[in-house]
């Protein structure tokens, strides 16, 4: 098919698309804001539930997009999304037009801004991370406090940002949990010694072998769970953590002093997918990511035709769950342009 498609988004989703699309000689250009691709993925050390090295995936989508016909076009950014007739324009932060016969949008997502929840001292008091710090530490093999030292107790929170009606998210970005779940197993695993207490709602651990994974951290590797909603950190004298919190199972208010807090972050609709929004006139749903034309039989499609989504610039997803979405939204876009004129 001579055809040429814009992909706006080299995470995940945009690299699967691109690589999807270029295997039935579709030309591609794949937009992405950040100088390479790879999206979050390039910031994760283990993966759940198998715990698999990022770099396996990473690994993956970066063979899909050498089968030519591919043009990367990093430290970009869309200025400007019209339709004119059958085809696109879009103009770049550089100026450059491109004309496409359909567009994909895979635009991702942002973790939620923890500094928002002031309550749990982040970048307020040194030793409050969130998960995606902690992915860092991982990735460097440097777990310890701002100061050198090895902590003993560490403190997870859940839902940081998601089911939270004080910042306006009351989705579950469905991903906390098992994160959490995760990253108190590496904890136990890099610190044999430490403690750790995980701080939620209730567990929702909705994908194979989630479940698994959480009856592992308890029962393997003595990860403390506790049901209840924590309502502020501070900083003691000696630099410890004090955390006050209502241990709903229990019935009753309980204080705890912890060398480390990680929070972990929810997930929200990325700032580039806000402004290809707001520049290319595309509904958003009530959480704000894309709203798809229909949830069952149209998750792919937006409001205007010829533009299509992949991936979690429409509701919070895995990384299986987001290339079987952008896999979908292959075949929709081919469809497209076989029946386009």
């Amino acid at each position: 098919m001579s055809k040429h498609v814009v992909v706006i988004g080299g995470g995940v989703a945009g690299l699967e698309v691109a690589g999807q699309l270029s295997k039935v000689g579709i030309e591609v250009s794949l937009i992405e804001k950040e100088n390479k691709s790879g999206g979050h993925l390039n910031n994760w050390y283990r993966l759940f539930p198998d715990r698999r090295n990022s770099t396996e995936v990473k690994e993956y989508l970066d063979g899909m997009t050498h089968n030519g016909g591919i043009k990367l076009l990093t430290n970009t950014t869309i200025e400007k999304l019209n339709r004119s007739g059958s085809h696109f324009s879009i103009t770049t932060n550089e100026g450059k037009e491109l004309i496409a016969d359909a567009v994909i949008v895979a635009t991702g997502f942002d973790l939620f801004k923890s500094a928002r929840k002031e309550e749990y001292g982040y970048g307020i008091y040194d030793n409050v991370f969130t998960s995606a710090d902690l992915e860092e530490m991982f990735k460097k093999g440097e777990l310890a406090l701002t100061n050198g030292i090895v902590p003993e107790t560490i403190g997870i929170i859940h839902c940081v940002g998601s089911r939270d009606e004080k910042v306006g998210n009351f989705y579950c970005s469905k991903l906390c949990c098992v994160t959490a779940v995760k990253q108190a197993i590496e904890i136990r695993e890099y610190l044999p010694d430490s403690k750790v207490f995980c701080f939620y709602m209730d567990m929702r651990m909705g994908g194979a072998f989630y479940e698994e994974l959480y009856r592992e951290a308890q029962e393997k590797w003595g990860v403390n769970f506790i049901r209840g909603k924590v309502s502020e950190a501070s900083e003691t004298i000696e630099n410890k953590l004090l955390i006050k919190v209502e241990d709903t199972l229990a019935g009753r208010p309980l204080k705890m002093k912890l060398d480390m807090l990680v929070l972990m972050a929810g997930m929200e609709m990325s700032e580039g997918g806000k402004k290809i929004a707001g520049i290319g006139g595309l509904r958003t749903g009530e959480n704000r990511f894309f709203a798809a034309t229909d949830n069952h039989f149209g998750s792919n499609k937006s409001n205007i035709e010829g533009v299509f989504y992949a991936g979690t610039c429409t509701a919070p997803m895995n990384i299986t769950e987001t290339i079987s979405h952008a896999r979908a939204a292959v075949v929709e876009v081919i469809d497209y342009l076989k029946n386009s004129k």
